[in-house]
């Protein structure tokens, strides 16, 4: 029998539930000490802790809204630039054939920090689904967040981040 390891998830699945605390808050707030990738004017891009394909990246307004209705035009503008910035990062680092871009707006629809917007931005190349996801509802990933993270920080700052 093969074994999978991903020790950097023992300490999600043991302090789960144990804060109330807004995590893309402490993220916005906290800088390099995160998996930030860029900022906006009023928007942050991070990678998505526990991705579902290397490159998922989260992009966030720093105000704490839930609501994508209660966002200005700016920060929307902000976001989407933001946005532009990632796709084009992650094209030029992973070359994926696709892209998921979207959010999940609300508790019922999957928003797993349902209290702060937040838009993913998924590459996906063809015939991405494979047996384990399928079988055993186990994702592999193969590339540690440290390494995705340096990765397209650069890609960021040549494409003007």
């Amino acid at each position: 029998m093969q074994e999978l390891f991903a020790p950097w998830r023992f300490a999600y699945v043991s302090n789960a539930g144990a804060s109330s605390d807004c995590v893309l808050c402490a993220a916005a707030g906290m800088g390099d000490e995160t998996l930030t990738l860029a900022r906006g004017e009023r928007t942050f891009a991070l990678l998505n802790r526990f991705p579902y394909t290397s490159g998922h990246t989260m992009v966030a307004p720093v105000a704490h809204v839930a609501d994508l209705c209660e966002l200005d035009a700016a920060t929307l503008a902000d976001l989407m630039g933001l946005v532009q910035r990632v796709v084009r990062a992650v094209r030029q680092v992973y070359q994926p054939h696709g892209f998921n871009v979207g959010f999940n707006l609300g508790e019922a629809a999957g928003a797993g920090i349902a209290d702060h917007l937040h838009l993913h931005v998924v590459p996906r190349w063809r015939g991405d689904t494979n047996f384990m996801a399928v079988t055993a509802d186990v994702r592999v990933l193969p590339e540690d967040l440290s390494v995705t993270r340096a990765k397209l920080r650069r890609a960021l700052e040549v494409t003007g981040g």
